[in-house]
């Protein structure tokens, strides 16, 4: 596992550390819809994809079972991240593990797929969306899978403000440097039976 300098993931740990997977809103047992993506794109298995903000979802146990090789997960909170590589035991030792705020990562590669479905929403900056995008061009050389709040969704998220957004203004956003190729709105039932509307788009990645 390379080890990357930690982000300021204080507020995140914290969270992590107090609260089990059936108590925050984020949780899926199968993250179907971004699965659904993912499979869509019909890459090989030794296709490189990073999940952005993966912390201890169960994204990286279905990509693992469906013999994916070449997985990184990236996330704020160490501590989410542990629960993460602990659940899965020896297999957890096949994927590279990055505790960082991904506005300031400096991959040292590039992925086939950038998969992000719980950190984008929470850039609520004009400079901290730019910062993520510059590093999102740098990194992509296929495709970026975002599911992020709509505007039907909730206005915050973990005591945090949020960005909600609509299929045309995240198409917007990403026009310079990527293609929009599907977009869905999906309802998630968090764990304690509230519902939470999504939008998830796929982009292709084009040299601008």
């Amino acid at each position: 596992m390379k080890a990357i300098s930690k982000g300021p993931s204080q507020y995140w740990d914290n969270i992590y550390t107090t609260k089990q997977s059936n108590e925050v809103s984020w949780t899926q047992e199968v993250p179907k819809t971004s699965l659904d993506f993912i499979h869509s794109l019909k890459l090989p298995k030794s296709s490189k994809i990073i999940d952005v903000g993966g912390g201890e979802s169960r994204l990286v146990d279905n990509l693992l079972e469906a013999g994916f090789k070449n997985i990184t997960v990236l996330d704020i909170s160490a501590k989410a991240l542990e629960k993460a590589r602990n659940r899965l035991g020896d297999k957890g030792k096949e994927v590279n593990w990055i505790v960082e705020d991904v506005t300031k990562f400096v991959p040292d590669t590039e992925f086939d797929v950038w998969h992000d479905r719980a950190t984008f929403h929470f850039l609520t900056t004009t400079e901290q969306i730019a910062k993520y995008l510059a590093i999102a061009k740098k990194s992509i050389k296929g495709y970026l899978i975002l599911g992020t709040f709509s505007e039907e969704g909730p206005k915050k998220c973990s005591g945090l403000d949020i960005k909600q957004y609509s299929e045309d203004s995240l198409t917007a956003i990403l026009a310079n440097g990527f293609k929009k190729l599907h977009c869905k709105t999906e309802d998630h039932i968090t764990p304690f039976n509230s519902t939470q509307n999504f939008l998830f788009c796929s982009f292709k990645r084009y040299l601008d």
